[in-house]
């Protein structure tokens, strides 16, 4: 069901304890891996997230024809997994998800012997795959995909024979979470190694069943330090979250830190509170953490620090092109940014301000993070107003529910 919500400040700001949703990088992994070991062992933590659960929904299914809807990470991976489990099926997904590319996974897969077609518009889902054994080898890619391209190929390699060779070539994208797949790997028995810093080698092997568990979600992690930024008054403890962490999105922690928020690690968990300082400016390179920029652009827009940043080549496809979404949203807010339409985005400091009284409606593209960036911003308007708030289901079903602990009124 599509709701709108409107957000209003909360009179007096409430400290409190956060239970984070579990990662949905991780979770999506291990299932992969479990149904590739053949595990009898349930994955304890499992997220709850829509993501999550097409993938169950799959892996436990009867059917031949799975409708995954905006799930981008399931349809990566189980179009490389369905290639080389026999029989005929077909992916398809959401209208966005169509729009999605995936041709330079189906081409890879192809090379190793896959039989897959396009059902509609060539290099776009819905695919019809003829699962079949594949034959491995060495394969080039460019380094600037999807990470997701890489990890669905790196997770099925040890079952293909011979082991396969990965040949990355120019500038790699989203490298943490290449190295969270093969960590995974690992711990299922299968060693790949980084043979340089562009080819990654994976052996012929078989999966060794192991009991495992997932931990909170580090991108879920950074609304909330978006949160303690915009309020200096208030002290959130979130809980779950590992010191030392395979999760790229970690990094937020060392972000926020220049924009003011200081964080410790307890037994009661990972304590946020500020250290009400700001930058006058401010630049990154987000290619490992791209999940992380709405985030971070929404939050220096409202303390008003300028910045430039690279890196943000695959926010154009993900649920929604986020770089022309931040535009435009924040363009409500008064905020005038640029892009080169490619990688990058900055704000040089100019703004107009919104008439007074005025509440702003943000629209989200069916794009959960677009939804839980722009929510915060409510401390700094008064109110705000997210539209089809149930995006937020697809990685943090229970974030509306987490915001009216700290004071927000949700209506």
């Amino acid at each position: 069901m599509v709701m709108d919500i409107l957000i209003k400040s909360p009179e007096k700001y409430i400290g409190c304890s956060v239970k984070l949703p579990t990662s949905k990088s991780i979770s999506n992994r291990l299932l992969l891996l479990n149904a590739l070991s053949y595990s009898p062992f349930e994955i304890k933590n499992l997220s709850d997230s829509d993501d999550t659960e097409v993938m169950l929904e799959v892996l436990n299914s009867n059917s031949t024809t799975f409708d995954i809807g905006a799930a981008g990470t399931s349809m990566r991976f189980l179009t490389a997994f369905l290639s080389k489990v026999v029989g005929e099926w077909v992916l398809t997904g959401s209208a966005r998800m169509k729009q999605r590319p995936i041709g330079v996974l189906v081409e890879a897969l192809r090379k190793l012997g896959a039989k897959i077609e396009y059902e509609e518009k060539e290099g776009y889902p819905p695919l019809r795959i003829f699962g079949s054994a594949l034959k491995g080898g060495d394969i080039n890619l460019p380094g600037n995909i999807s990470s997701q391209y890489i990890s669905a190929l790196l997770m099925i390699a040890p079952q293909v024979e011979n082991g396969l060779t990965i040949h990355l070539e120019g500038d790699i994208i989203s490298k943490p979470y290449i190295d969270l797949t093969l960590n995974l790997m690992e711990e299922y028995g299968v060693k790949g190694l980084w043979h340089d810093d562009k080819t990654i080698i994976i052996p012929e092997a078989n999966y060794c069943p192991k009991q495992m568990s997932v931990e909170a979600d580090w991108s879920a992690a950074s609304y909330w330090y978006e949160i303690v930024a915009l309020n200096p008054e208030l002290e959130v403890v979130l809980q779950g979250l590992s010191r030392n962490s395979l999760q790229g999105d970690s990094k937020v922690l060392e972000i926020f830190k220049k924009l003011g928020v200081e964080s410790k690690f307890t037994r009661k968990g990972l304590t946020l509170s500020s250290s009400e300082t700001s930058p006058k400016s401010f630049k990154y390179n987000f290619i490992n953490q791209p999940d992380l920029a709405q985030t971070v652009v929404v939050t220096c827009c409202l303390l008003n620090v300028p910045f430039s940043f690279i890196g943000l080549q695959t926010l154009k496809i993900k649920e929604t092109d986020r770089i022309n979404a931040l535009i435009k949203e924040l363009g409500k807010l008064g905020f005038m940014l640029t892009t080169n339409d490619v990688d990058t985005l900055e704000w040089k400091g100019e703004k107009s301000e919104l008439p007074k009284g005025e509440i702003v409606e943000i629209d989200t593209y069916e794009d959960h993070r677009m939804a839980m960036a722009f929510a915060p911003a409510a401390s700094r308007l008064s109110s705000v107003i997210i539209k089809n708030s149930a995006v937020v289901s697809k990685s943090y079903p229970q974030f509306w529910d987490d915001l009216k602990m700290v004071g927000y009124e949700i209506s």
